[in-house]
């Protein structure tokens, strides 16, 4: 399989990349930022996916810079018929990657093969080395323009491409790389491609990470079920139909919890798609043609009924994926359900009848969680009956008086004091206070049926207004914004916790919408003669004192402690306000911390609380 110049097939130009940046990677915060990263990541994937590569490092550099080193065949170098190198033009070029022809890739991810150039694009700097051809070729750019020509520094045996680039200060609100977020992807892809090595180095801290799977998602799969009691071996199998490569790893869990993850050319497809679609109905008709046959007196199970519980990753490779946006969270090619959909239905059919005993132990499991759901709704009418009987809600809803619910805003704010200071602070017009009382209950050890027992979840539930659980329909929702507003302690932070433990369980679409927010109130007043500063953390109070010298600094230990006129001037004012937004960047990393910090399992807790000891920087006791 041949990958030469004449397989660069330029389609468009880079000049609107640095124009509309978001339009390409998704946002110019953190998450645009990564995307970057995963471009090049991807291209070595896809060199590796094509049997070409076997190794990949990606470095962390202390001067704020990126590099991506393969060992694959190397991006051509030759001249390309506009009469510059290939290389140049996939840099330079959108949708200049052999990708764009079938006989360079059977299969890509990437970003429609406008990776490359669009990293180059939105860096200050990027340089590549090429190894290919027994010679080692160097280039340099500076936001996306040539600086030097394409020239040979060197011989060499080997093959492979390096890249590393320094993302642009003028384009994005952060160019710090988090180790963390490396980490994840660089391990969710050693699942994903077994076999291929992935080092992570951060030349920073001087930390190092290595990731390798033999397993792959089969032990992907185990790996988010580590601390969750499990009722079968993992149900693994991988086929190919049509031309569509489709691998799937299950596992029930004794939990209430569904994880399930879907990627298509290794992508994280968080909005699902027709893998999704194919994956959900060939489950729940192997689940119920197993249960009619063998089970007596056998009531047909909803999907929901039979996922409860499931954790499973389904991967696909399709040759030519389509999917909603530039930012591939969606898979919409209609060939893959059917594929899906069958190779499911037949594979787990097959598993059922094979292994018997786990068979009737996963029945038993749907039909429990077919009971407990009519408990649920039945307890989800009650709160839903209270939304409808009263406009005013829950008795300590201070609603506002916009009836536009794009500007409407919810404060669900820590206990009656600091309730009634946000209740005179607010803008009336939109801006609505909910006050609860302690700390609510821990869902993730609860369930639903109990947590909807909960005074204060049954509060915030019927003030929202859309419903719970599978039942949450986010067009519905009264407010635009639902914001946490706690204390600045460990108390707080705790109520804060079992907060956004409740919204991901019952509401996720809250999160994944953009929705749920969380106040950031200063920790310290600052005054000095007459001018007053509010500081928000330990560092910009040093910095503050530092500039302006002596000053009389008063300590917030609670929102209490604020009167309504300064409540509003730090927290509540949307032009001086500090909001953190809650997103769902890593579902597979947020499950498993949710699992493990909120679960029943104290010594897994323990084990992950040892290990990141050492990461916190600003605990305020």
């Amino acid at each position: 399989m041949e990958y030469t110049a004449e397989q660069i097939e330029v389609l468009g130009d880079i000049e609107a990349v640095r124009k509309r940046p978001g339009m390409y990677i998704g946002g110019i915060g953190l998450r645009g930022l990564h995307h970057l990263l995963w471009e090049i990541v991807d291209n070595s994937i896809d060199e590796a996916l094509a049997g070409h590569c076997k190794n990949i490092t990606v470095t962390l550099h202390k001067d704020g810079s990126a590099s991506v080193e393969d060992d694959g065949r190397g991006i051509p170098t030759e001249v390309h018929e506009l009469g510059r190198p290939a290389v140049e033009i996939v840099l330079t070029k959108l949708h200049a990657g052999g990708k764009f022809n079938k006989k360079a890739y059977k299969v890509a991810g990437g970003l429609h093969g406008v990776g490359l150039s669009v990293v180059n694009a939105l860096s200050e700097w990027l340089e590549v080395w090429v190894k290919r051809n027994g010679k080692i070729y160097y280039q340099k750019y500076e936001r996306g323009v040539p600086v030097t020509p394409l020239q040979v520094i060197g011989e060499t045996k080997e093959t492979g491409t390096k890249i590393r680039f320094k993302p642009d200060e003028e384009i994005f609100e952060t160019t710090e790389f988090r180790w963390d977020i490396v980490a994840q992807r660089l391990k969710e892809l050693a699942y994903l491609n077994k076999g291929i090595r992935l080092k992570l180095i951060d030349e920073r801290s001087g930390k190092s990470k290595e990731f390798y799977s033999e397993d792959g998602i089969k032990g992907f799969v185990a790996q988010l079920n580590k601390n969750k009691p499990v009722i079968h071996d993992v149900i693994h199998f991988s086929e190919e139909k049509n031309g569509i490569m489709v691998e799937v790893a299950i596992q029930f869990t004794d939990t209430e919890i569904e994880n399930v993850l879907f990627f298509a050319n290794n992508i994280n497809t968080i909005e699902g798609g027709t893998h999704a679609v194919g994956f959900r109905a060939g489950l729940t008709r192997a689940i119920n043609e197993f249960g009619k046959k063998y089970v007596k007196k056998f009531k047909p199970l909803t999907g929901a009924d039979i996922r409860e519980g499931l954790t499973a990753v389904v991967s696909v490779k399709v040759p030519e994926p389509q999917f909603e946006g530039q930012t591939k969270t969606k898979l919409t090619n209609s060939e893959v359900k059917t594929v899906v959909e069958s190779i499911v239905y037949s594979e787990v059919l097959k598993w059922l009848e094979e292994h018997p005993n786990e068979a009737n132990r996963i029945i038993e499991k749907c039909i429990l969680a077919m009971k407990a759901r009519e408990a649920a709704r039945k307890a989800r009418e009650i709160v839903r009956r209270k939304g409808e009987i009263s406009i005013t809600l829950p008795g300590k809803l201070a609603d506002c008086s916009s009836k536009n619910p794009e500007e409407r805003e919810l404060f669900i704010v820590e206990g009656e004091s600091a309730g009634g200071s946000a209740k005179q602070a607010r803008d009336r017009r939109f801006q609505a206070i909910l006050p609860i009382r302690g700390k609510i209950i821990n869902v993730e050890k609860a369930g639903m049926a109990k947590a909807l027992r909960n005074e204060e979840i049954k509060a915030i539930a019927a003030a929202i207004g859309a419903g719970i659980g599978k039942d949450f329909d986010i067009t519905k929702a009264r407010y635009r914004r639902v914001i946490i507003m706690t204390d600045a302690d460990v108390d707080g932070a705790h109520i804060r916790t079992l907060l956004l433990t409740f919204f991901y369980r019952y509401m996720k679409p809250l999160i994944e919408s953009g929705y749920l927010y969380i106040a950031q109130p200063p920790l310290y007043r600052v005054k000095k003669g007459k001018k007053v500063y509010y500081v928000y953390s330990d560092r910009e109070l040093e910095d503050l004192l530092e500039r302006i010298g002596n000053a009389e600094v008063q300590r917030y230990k609670g929102l209490g402690e604020m009167n309504p006129e300064q409540l509003w001037e730090t927290t509540m004012n949307p032009h001086n306000r500090y909001l953190i937004q809650v997103t769902l960047e890593d579902a597979a990393r947020a499950e498993e911390l949710f699992s493990v910090l909120m679960g029943e399992d104290v010594e897994a807790r323990k084990r992950f609380i040892m290990e990141h000891s050492k990461e916190v920087r600003n605990l305020d006791v």
